[in-house]
Order: structure tokens, then sequence, then C-alpha cells
């Protein structure tokens, strides 16, 4: 058995599957976490969601976990579009992914499961969760904080506050080589975002994958079709 996690997948189904398939090889037996933002930004954030919801009924092991893009679609589909949802280019490449007009009428189905994505997730030696903590609040109110939760993009590390665990998260587009830095020196908090999506710049266009055990990281370049958004 292998425990991998990856995150940001951002509509970027045709590398996920690569990664899933060909570079990781999961197999029923392994356990696949995945850190949030399955939508928007990328060509086929439906595409990303079948895949998803499928996995679990083709006997796969996958925890998913919700992230900031996946809660403004649903705050979106919920006629609450003041707050923030993407630019225009992305809106409409996540609505034509669905085949709809309107984010009313994505189906449900796709909004019940995003709707039912946890905010975090705790293995005996890590805790996941999309973008970080507020370490400077009590434990038990840390853990609460979603807005934090999903959309920190820096914090000050406390292991103390996670009973010593390590902290995996996504979120923040970090360049490949700091990643991989990271990872080969064990650190304590993982960022694992290397902006996939961002398919024209050098530094970002994939996707990573730890390996929770051997901290190997593998790492999946975007081979998606061209798409609008494309550079950070």
């Amino acid at each position: 058995m292998a425990r991998y996690a990856t995150t940001d997948i951002h509509g970027c189904l045709l590398s996920f599957r690569h990664l899933v398939e060909e570079k990781l090889k999961l197999t029923p037996q392994d356990e696949l976490y995945v850190l949030g933002d399955y939508v928007n930004k990328g060509p086929d954030s439906r595409g990303v969601l079948d895949y998803l919801m499928r996995l679990p009924d083709r006997g796969y092991q996958v925890v998913c976990l919700r992230g900031n893009h996946d809660q403004e679609l649903l705050d979106a589909a919920r006629g609450l579009e003041h707050l923030t949802w993407a630019s225009a280019d992305d809106r409409a490449l996540t609505l034509q992914s669905f085949g709809v007009s309107r984010v009313e009428d994505i189906p449900a189905p796709y909004l019940c499961w995003l709707d039912d994505l946890p905010y975090q997730f705790e293995l005996p030696d890590f805790v996941l969760v999309h973008a970080g903590f507020n370490f400077r609040l009590p434990p038990a109110e840390m853990r609460r904080d979603w807005h934090t939760m999903l959309n920190t993009k820096e914090f000050v590390m406390d292991a103390s506050r996670l009973g010593g665990k390590r902290l995996l998260h996504g979120h923040v587009p970090t360049p490949t080589s700091t990643v991989q830095q990271r990872a080969e020196g064990h650190a304590q908090a993982i960022g694992l975002d290397t902006g996939c999506v961002y398919r024209h710049n050098p530094e970002l266009s994939h996707l990573a994958a730890l390996n929770l055990d051997t901290f190997a990281l593998t790492l999946q370049p975007n081979m998606e079709e061209p798409y609008e958004i494309a550079k950070r």
C-alpha cells in the first residue's frame, strides 16, 4: 500500500488522469488524498469532478478536501455571485465544461458532492488542509476557522498545535524546485500546489504528488489542450 497526496487540479483532467494512472499507477490498495480546488481556471472542471466521483465506485480509496475555488463555485450556484468568483474568462471555461450558461444550472449532483467535502483530514502522521491554519488561535478554534483553512496564503507553522504532526496543504502556487526541496528535507509543512493550470509558467505548470511514507515527489507536467487562462 502507498499513500499519496496532491492538490489544485483546477480542471486539468488529462494531467490528473495521467498522474494517477501512468505515474502513480494507483491501485485499490493505495490511498489518494486530494487537497481541494478541482474547479475553475482550467479547461475541464466537470471532467475532474466526474473522474474523482467515479474513483471510489471503481474500488479506489480517495479522500477529497474542500478548496476555496470549490467553495466559490458553490456560493455562486447559490446566488452569491457578488462574492468573488474568478474572472470572466475563468467563469466561461467552467460553465462551458458543464454545458451550461448560468452557474445556477450546474447539475445538482456536482454541487452536492462539493458541499459534502470536508475542510480538513487527519492521519496518524499528517494533517491535511487546503490552505493552512491560523496558528495564533487556540487549537480548537483554529480547527473551526473555515475561512483561513480555505484562503490563507501565509502562516507561521506551529507543530505543537497539530500534535507534532506534519502539515500538507495547497492553495499557493509554488515553484517545483521549492516543493522538491521541502519534500527532500521532510519539512514540517509542505505546500504541494505546483501551479499545474499555469501552463506557460515554466517554474510551475505541474501537478505534484507526495508519497507520504517515502517523501518522494512525483511531478506531472501540464498536458492539456490549449486554453485561455494559462499564465500566472
